[in-house]
């Protein structure tokens, strides 16, 4: 086929190559691929399938490294979404994405059209979605950019709330974190899940020859045009020039496609559908293609656009929202449209399916596009690269942490505990999920702020449990031990639940790949995560690589951030982390230990980031998980709450306190010999705090015993408004349990009041765009 330049179209030049983010050896296996020089077009297709966000260039040698079978992996990477068997013929969809850099500019469209993304991921495979959850993280919100910060804060929040609100999924979950690493970069993970019959599990493919490609949904438009490219760059000062690729979304039309398209996959007029998502129509025409082994012929001007004047080029890389691409049957493509119709949708054939194996795409006839699809979708150049630990990092974490002298302050052990209860990363998050409907399609058992939430199964007795995970501070000190932590913590959450862990999706946030420095992070993270899911049998089933995300100022912490799925066979079996009645015991699973290091102590009181991460130990892990599962459904556990931030204190004042309106006092003695604040606010790995009714005490503690987990009765739930007494060999922390919790529930609204209001004038024009 002759494909000829488009009158207008600018000249290839070394600049146009270089502004497309391709090198000069990429730009050689094009021409090698082509045995010509590419048009315009052409070019902007390479660019984006080849982008890390498409092509993950510097992370696919390593992802392959990850578990991703087990007996009940239905689906695992390579499609729009992962899938698990959770039984009674039932499977489970889910997935986690970012929008990180789309966020730093726009936060409200940035975090609104993340949500809708991830999705359109999960109905594209024929789950009916049934909870979200998010991991954010942002800058100081005390710091010198509190405003900005604030700002982000306040538009992702409203962004996600107003989005999921309007389609009407619950957002159940999730984590927020505020450290000045993400000052010039937020980071915004979305996760969804899906429920769906077996049966009706459907692949994005493009097979059957002569089958009508059909575009569906809302018309094209030139937001987000080379958002992938965006996203697969560093930030500068000029990132807010790229305004424009920000992509708008509208959650009424989203609701209209989802029930389409759900409809669609279960009258049997379609062989396959896929979310228009990053690059567009050149991503979901490319990789479906690429998995039924076929081509695609497309003729551009029939693609359904809201500008005139659109080229080849913009059309096929706009990222505009609420569209897919479906591939029907011969002869069918008026029930597709009937069925659209009835949805007040548009559906328009623009193509078909061919067996060249070849992407090719017309405008008016004329062959402005010709690539074979292979070396577009699976011979992307990767690229191993040599990875080295920052001289600075390796300094921090084997600084002398005994160094650190304690402050006046803490010479009352109860002004530390009220200091972390007032940090913005442990602090309640009452302030973000309240902006969120946690409850609509009422399936929602446990919502935000327990250690996860769960969703019934209607119509079983069955629930699923879900996460999301990451202490990136540790990654940042120790990536291998920090990536392990990652996804112990996430399984030992849902454990906590009374889930049984099952599978995973990660989303790894990073910088630039291409310095040692982070790809050492990369690595060595990833080797860790695989570790430890392989220990814990949970695989990983897809997920999303966010790299790029720095600014002049330098890199976030190494973020990975893991989304957990676990199977909850009974609902008597959901446990939540709230302690529940007074006189109940309360039993320390696991062991104290004198670590300190990268813990919300030493950046909360003394503005350190030193030590190494607390050690971890996964067949330990395993064996704790497995008592605890085992207590839960033998009915001897009240509440189950992980030690995570803020160590052992924190975490006895958040089961104290999960209820504001009626905060229980402790009574908890601690006779451990070590220091005090290693003891009550170092965040050793591999400990749960559990309650259970006084005369069950020897039958929980014989469970944990044929587990060989170390267990150990350290006190009793006190009366509503009581107080809250640690008592250890060298210190007592003693407050009322109401001021602890005026405390944990004011930090963040206390922080916000006075911005907010500045913050909701600056989105009004934000939203009014997003409406119009």
């Amino acid at each position: 086929m002759s494909v000829q330049p488009r009158p207008g179209d600018p000249r290839i030049t070394p600049e146009l190559v270089a502004d497309h983010g391709i090198s000069e050896h990429e730009y050689s296996l094009i021409l090698g691929i082509l045995g010509r020089e590419p048009t315009y077009t052409e070019l902007g297709v390479f660019s984006a399938m080849w982008s890390e966000h498409c092509g993950y260039k510097n992370s696919r040698p390593l992802l392959k490294k990850l578990p991703t079978q087990a007996p009940w992996v239905l689906q695992g990477p390579g499609e729009n979404a992962g899938v698990i068997d959770v039984g009674d013929g039932l499977a489970v969809a889910f997935k986690i994405e970012s929008h990180n850099h789309p966020s730093a500019v726009e936060p409200y469209q940035g975090a609104a059209t993340g949500v809708g993304g991830i999705l359109r991921d999960v109905f594209t495979m024929g789950a009916r979605p049934i909870a979200c959850l998010n991991s954010l993280r942002f800058g100081e919100i005390d710091g010198d950019d509190a405003d900005r910060v604030r700002y982000l804060f306040a538009g992702v929040v409203k962004g996600i709330g107003d989005y999921g609100n309007c389609v009407g999924i619950p957002t159940v979950a999730g984590e927020v974190y505020f450290d000045a690493a993400y000052e010039g970069n937020p980071l915004v993970n979305a996760m969804a899940i899906g429920l769906m019959k077996k049966e009706e599990l459907i692949r994005g493919v493009a097979s059957g020859v002569g089958n009508p490609i059909m575009a569906v949904g809302s018309r094209t438009g030139r937001d987000g045009i080379h958002g992938a490219t965006f996203a697969s760059a560093e930030l500068s000062e000029e990132s807010e020039a790229k305004r424009p690729m920000v992509q708008v979304g509208d959650p009424f039309t989203e609701k209209l496609l989802l029930e389409a398209s759900l409809e669609l996959i279960r009258s049997g007029h379609i062989v396959g559908i896929q979310d228009m998502g990053a690059a567009g129509l050149v991503s979901s025409s490319t990789e479906m293609a690429a998995r039924g082994g076929t081509g695609v012929d497309i003729e551009i001007t029939t693609v359904p656009v809201r500008e005139t004047g659109m080229t080849p080029y913009e059309i096929l890389l706009s990222e505009t929202q609420e569209r897919m691409l479906v591939v029907a049957h011969e002869g069918r493509e008026e029930d597709v449209r009937a069925i659209l119709g009835r949805w007040d949708l548009d559906a328009e054939t623009i193509g078909h399916v061919t067996d060249t194996g070849r992407y090719v795409i017309r405008e008016n006839g004329v062959v402005v596009v010709d690539i074979p699809g292979e070396p577009l979708v699976d011979a992307c150049p990767t690229y191993t690269r040599e990875g080295r630990e920052a001289p600075e990092i390796t300094a921090a974490r084997e600084f002398d942490l005994a160094s650190i002298q304690p402050k006046a302050e803490e010479a009352d052990p109860t002004w530390t505990l009220r200091k972390l209860l007032d940090s913005p990363t442990i602090a309640s998050k009452r302030w973000v999920y309240e902006q969120y409907d946690s409850t609509v399609r009422t399936n929602t058992v446990v919502g935000p702020g327990s250690d996860a939430a769960v969703i019934r199964l209607r119509g079983t007795r069955k629930a699923i449990a879900a996460t999301v995970d990451c202490n990136a501070r540790y990654v940042y000190l120790n990536p291998y031990r920090g990536g392990q932590i990652a996804v112990a913590e996430a399984a030992r959450n849902l454990a906590c639940s009374g889930a049984l862990p099952r599978a995973v999706t990660d989303n790894l946030n990073f910088g630039n790949p291409l310095k040692p420095e982070v790809y050492y992070q990369l690595s060595e993270s990833l080797r860790g995560i695989g570790e430890a899911c392989a220990m814990l049998q949970t695989p990983v089933t897809g997920g999303n690589v966010s790299l790029y995300n720095e600014n002049p100022r330098g890199a976030i912490y190494p973020t990975p951030t893991i989304g957990m799925v676990g199977v909850i066979e009974d609902l008597a079996h959901v446990t939540t982390s709230a302690f529940k009645e007074a006189g109940d015991a309360i039993v320390l699973l696991g062991t104290n230990t004198d670590e300190l290091g990268g813990s919300e102590y030493l950046k909360a009181v003394h503005g350190r980031v030193a030590g190494d991460a607390p050690a971890i130990d996964l067949e330990r892990e395993r064996r704790l998980q497995q008592a605890l599962l085992g207590m839960i459904r033998a009915g001897l556990v009240q509440s189950a709450h992980d030690t995570a931030e803020g160590g052992l204190a924190v975490a006895l004042a958040e089961s104290a306190i999960a209820d504001p309106a009626a905060p229980l006092g402790v009574e908890v003695e601690l006779d451990d010999d070590l220091p005090a604040a290693a003891l009550l606010y170092g965040e050793a790995q591999g400990r749960v705090v559990v309650s259970c009714a006084d005369g069950d005490v020897d039958a929980l503690l014989e469970i944990a015993a044929e587990h060989a987990v170390p267990a150990k009765r350290i006190g009793t739930v006190g009366t509503p408004f009581g107080t809250f007494v640690i008592r250890t060999r060298g210190a007592t922390v003693e407050a009322p349990a109401s001021e602890l919790a005026e405390t944990y529930e004011s930090a963040i609204p206390r922080r916000m009041e006075g911005s907010v209001a500045d913050v909701e004038t600056s989105l009004a024009s934000v939203v009014q765009h997003g409406q119009e």
